[in-house]
């Protein structure tokens, strides 16, 4: 049997469906460009987009201070940087098109202005860059088909405003990733709440046109999706039982198997994190019942704590995590407290800071 679906568009008047039943999605972005550097974004009380960032010796424009750059969002942002000293983010309007900001070495096209990019979207967008001045950028349309637009250094495809449709019909937003220059890999569920996965390969989308490769599972959670190394891709869900679930492309097949899943254990109540330092190396992080941080590790040999286990790191929180590595040994962890202000956690090297279970106040007041 296939296991490639191609799934059935419905008529344009039909009503979209319901992303609501899902976790819920990170409310902040976090990226880095280099060493020693943090750059945080998220929307305030008014939906504006709030910026903070680590420089290596202190938090800008202060400990517990954001910069305003303008814009108006009902979607939680996406971030991603494909150089040193820049940025990309991307928001949905209050007309649920897309806008997009810059930094590179200044903001762009304006301190508070946004670019708009067109479409109109029924999920907030998820965002990547394969290399130097590349962007891509999924969401989905009001019929929850996924549509994609590319920057290629030079103009936007299929234009400044107009998107490429992919096909599908799906109940959570995409996740995106890359392995390497011009491979992209796309995720998302179903209406049978199962995986599904679309690639290009440098020259076409596989399975072509609007077909979908089938994953299996059943999940309550958006996907999400990382690489550590070329044809490595590894992908987590939440499951029916709020269990964490995991599966893994090794360059020749899918494990365990094209539609099996690694139970992971816990009980969580958030869309998973999902981060990787180095080579053979993935952080998995989650809210359980408590809506404290739980964390688990793969070493290259092993899960640590163990393969149902997980690692307590406190907090009490409002919304998913985030989490970034700017260098091997490396992670930050940012999450909005119950008084929705950002709370960050790091990793470095042998230790987490401020300690295992508590965590660094860094202010504002945001959206969960």
């Amino acid at each position: 049997m296939s296991n490639y679906m191609n799934i059935t568009l419905p008529p344009r008047s039909a009503g979209k469906l319901s992303l609501a039943s899902l976790l819920g999605h990170a409310s902040i972005a976090a990226v880095s460009w280099g060493k020693s550097r943090l750059d945080i974004f998220s929307l305030g009380t008014d939906n504006q987009m709030f910026h903070k960032a680590w420089d290596g010796s202190a938090w800008r424009p202060g400990v517990k201070d954001w910069e305003a750059i303008g814009g108006v969002f009902t979607s939680p942002p996406a971030a991603v940087s494909w150089g040193t000293n820049r940025l990309d983010i991307v928001g949905l309007g209050t007309d649920n098109s897309l806008y997009h900001k810059w930094w590179n070495g200044a903001w762009g096209p304006s301190t508070v202005g946004w670019e708009y990019l067109g479409g109109v979207f029924s999920s907030p967008p998820a965002m990547v860059s394969w290399g130097s001045d590349r962007l891509d950028i999924f969401g989905l349309g009001t019929d929850n088909q996924m549509f994609h637009k590319a920057w290629d250094g030079s103009a936007w495809r299929p234009s400044l405003v107009d998107w490429e449709a992919l096909g599908g019909i799906f109940v959570s937003p995409p996740a995106v990733a890359s392995w390497g220059p011009n491979r992209l890999d796309v995720f998302g569920l179903g209406t049978n709440n199962g995986m599904f996965h679309k690639a290009w390969d440098g020259s076409a989308w596989r399975p072509p046109t609007s077909d979908w490769e089938y994953l299996g599972g059943v999940f309550n959670s958006e996907p999400a999706v990382v690489s550590w190394g070329a044809n490595r891709l590894d992908i987590f869900g939440i499951g029916t039982d709020n269990q964490m679930y995991h599966k893994w492309w090794n360059g020749g097949a899918w494990g365990p198997s094209t539609t099996g899943w690694e139970a992971l254990g816990g009980v969580f109540t958030s869309t998973p994190t999902v981060v990787s330092w180095g080579p053979n190396r993935i952080d998995i992080f989650g809210l359980g019942t408590d809506n404290a941080l739980y964390h688990k590790a793969w070493d290259g040999n092993a899960w640590r704590p163990s393969v149902s286990g997980w690692e307590y790191l406190g907090g009490v929180f409002s919304s998913p995590p985030v989490a970034v590595s700017w260098d091997n040994n490396r992670l930050d962890i940012f999450g909005l407290g119950t008084d929705n202000q950002m709370y960050h956690k790091a990793w470095d090297t042998s230790r987490w800071y401020p300690s295992v279970t508590d965590w660094e106040a860094i202010g504002g007041v945001f959206k969960p």
